[in-house]
């Protein structure tokens, strides 16, 4: 639910755009800004070390439910634009805190499975949940999922209400105790986790926003190729997912995350020996990104044991270091490009290594 919301905009950002009556230069700010949330997410997250991860998640549901209203009460720019952000801010609150609950009740020798699973809300969304909201959509207008979203908010908002257990007495911050946001920003593991997350997404991101424009010069079928990539990228991620349920409890964390690194590397390096052809390209693309899936969902256990004190934060900062990352592969990936795709699989697999010398670091430091 969280995560279709997110998700939807991008393949109806025109429907959205029309239907408002704005133009693509306000949606892209729109857009802009919500993405800039993602870098200070531990600030909305920490509540979940400070007042618990139940009363967190009912919050982040308070917030998508009161975001979803916006639209139907009053159908606006103004108020799907506040309503954007309100929703984000809500899952920006959850999504750490139910992964530091699992965190705080799973152990870790068994956490990656179940972390893993909780990751498929992610790809299915894509898969199911975004196509429904097209059904929708083509339907009944533009605003007629957002009732839908209300509803299923509200169910979500009572069953956590009910089933999960009280989150017991407020955290208290002794007295010279440092905030949550400053424990994980001064520990050294902490950083050096952070940097993996930060090194790994920005070598996607910089194949990511080029393939498909590298794609359209090589072959000229920009249509084909956008449509393919997009199978590819909802299929990949569901198969990432399943991997890391199936191996990454078997395998330790961090051997995982090296064998992702490594295969990620490997894929980059053999992306132009299949893209002579699009079924090739399409079929390189699709190695590249399950390696990248299996490598960031790996990591999510490993960062949950970091700091268990301030688990809640320290996944938020890891999702931060995320959109950090694609950020810097952004900056990077045009600028790469000027020089050939291959300037742009060189870079990748650069900052690959650096990820992986981040986590030799971490995991000399700490055994696990």
């Amino acid at each position: 639910m969280f995560n279709t919301m997110y998700r939807m905009v991008y393949p109806f950002l025109g429907v959205f755009q029309t239907s408002l009556g704005v133009t693509l230069d306000q949606m892209s700010i729109l857009m802009t800004v919500r993405s800039g949330l993602g870098a200070i997410v531990p600030i909305f997250a920490s509540v979940g070390d400070s007042y618990g991860r139940k009363t967190a998640m009912l919050l982040g549901c308070v917030l998508f439910i009161g975001g979803s209203a916006l639209v139907v009460i009053s159908p606006t720019y103004s108020m799907f634009f506040l309503a954007m952000i309100l929703t984000m801010v809500g899952k920006l609150i959850f999504d750490p805190s139910i992964q530091a609950y699992v965190g705080d009740r799973v152990r870790y020798q068994e956490r990656g499975r179940i972390m893993a699973l909780l990751e498929l809300g992610w790809s299915l969304s894509f898969l199911i949940g975004v196509p429904l909201i097209g059904l929708i959509i083509g339907k009944s207008g533009w605003m007629a999922p957002f009732p839908l979203f209300i509803l299923l908010c509200s169910m979500t908002f009572i069953g956590i209400g009910k089933t999960l257990p009280a989150d017991g007495k407020k955290k208290i911050r002794q007295e010279g105790e440092k905030h949550s946001i400053l424990q994980v920003f001064t520990s050294t593991l902490a950083l050096n986790g952070l940097l993996v997350g930060l090194n790994v997404s920005a070598a996607n991101e910089i194949i990511n926003l080029v393939f498909g424009i590298w794609l359209e010069d090589t072959f000229n079928m920009k249509v084909a190729a956008l449509g393919a990539t997009t199978a590819v990228i909802g299929i990949s991620e569901l198969i990432g997912e399943f991997m890391v349920a199936t191996f990454v409890d078997r395998l330790g964390k961090p051997r995982a995350i090296f064998l992702g690194i490594g295969l990620n590397s490997l894929a980059s390096i053999g992306l132009p020996f299949l893209a002579r052809s699009v079924p090739g390209a399409i079929l390189g693309l699709f190695f590249f990104y399950v390696t990248f899936e299996f490598t960031l969902v790996s990591s999510i256990p490993l960062m949950s044991e970091l700091l268990p004190n301030t688990r809640a934060t320290m996944l938020s900062a890891t999702s931060a270091g995320h959109s950090l990352g694609r950020s810097v592969g952004a900056l990077l990936a045009g600028r790469l490009y000027r020089f050939g795709l291959s300037a742009n699989l060189i870079g990748s697999i650069i900052l690959n290594l650096i990820a992986a010398s981040a986590l030799a670091l971490l995991v000399r430091r700490k055994s696990l």
